[in-house]
This record gives C-alpha cells, sequence and structure tokens, in this order.
C-alpha cells in the first residue's frame, strides 16, 4: 500500500480513537507501562497493524550499532507513536519522537500523553517529518 497523507490522516484517527477509548476505562494516573499493554489490546481489537516496542537501527558512519533504540508503536509500517503517562510533555519527549521518525523514515508520528483529563483536546499531538511534505494529499 503506498503512503499518502489521506491513509496517515485516517490512520492518526483510528490510534487516536485507541487512545480515547483506553483512557474512558482507566482514566488517568496509571504507568505508561499498563497503557501500552491496554493499547497493544485495543489496536489488535480493532484490526490494526502495528508492532510493539520497534526496534530502531542506528547506522553509525556506515556501521549499524547495537543500541536497543525502541518506538512503543509502529503503526501499519508508518506511522511512529510514542506513549507517555506524564505531567506534560517536554522539549526532550518531541526529540525523541521526531529522532524516531528519521531513523524510521517515518512520514508522520503521534505523541499520546494518557496523564490528561481528555486525550483528544490535551493528551495527543502529531508530528510530521520532511518525508510528509513529499506525499500526495489523496
Amino acid at each position: 500500500m503506498k503512503t499518502t497523507k489521506k491513509i496517515l490522516k485516517d490512520l492518526v484517527y483510528q490510534v487516536n480513537g485507541a487512545a480515547i477509548e483506553v483512557h474512558k476505562a482507566l482514566g488517568p494516573g496509571l504507568l505508561e507501562s499498563v497503557y501500552h499493554k491496554c493499547m497493544k489490546h485495543e489496536l489488535r481489537f480493532r484490526r490494526i497493524n502495528f508492532t510493539s516496542e520497534h526496534i530502531i537501527p542506528v547506522k553509525y558512519k556506515g556501521i549499524e550499532i547495537n543500541c536497543d533504540l525502541r518506538c512503543d508503536l509502529l503503526v501499519e509500517s508508518m506511522l511512529a507513536v510514542e506513549l507517555k503517562a506524564v505531567k506534560e510533555i517536554l522539549p526532550i519527549h518531541e526529540a525523541q519522537l521526531l529522532t524516531y521518525m528519521k531513523l524510521l523514515k517515518s512520514p508522520e508520528g503521534l505523541m499520546i500523553n494518557f496523564n490528561t483529563t481528555n486525550i483528544f483536546h490535551e493528551g495527543q499531538r502529531t508530528y510530521v517529518s520532511e518525508l510528509y511534505y513529499n506525499l500526495i494529499d489523496r
């Protein structure tokens, strides 16, 4: 399947819907690992393909370095998703996701913070890489 901006938009909508469902059931205040496990269950239930704890290859000067770097979820091999359960998203969290997107060649990323009262309004934010701008709209 060829990645388009529309496909990514729909995918972000579906993943946000899954996060809202998890948050509605559990509320804020739990550990990130709890939300991660529930998100995996919800994505499976919705038949959305993903890998969890996706290993991110790091190449330095032509050599692959084993860093054990992992993205929380890589959805449909195109959307990097980082899950948090923190008071606020800090610049380091954003930098982490943007770097994951670069290394994974992911055109779009999604940060979800479960430690909010409303996932849709406060707890999710999308990020795009330079690859996003080369995609067609349809």
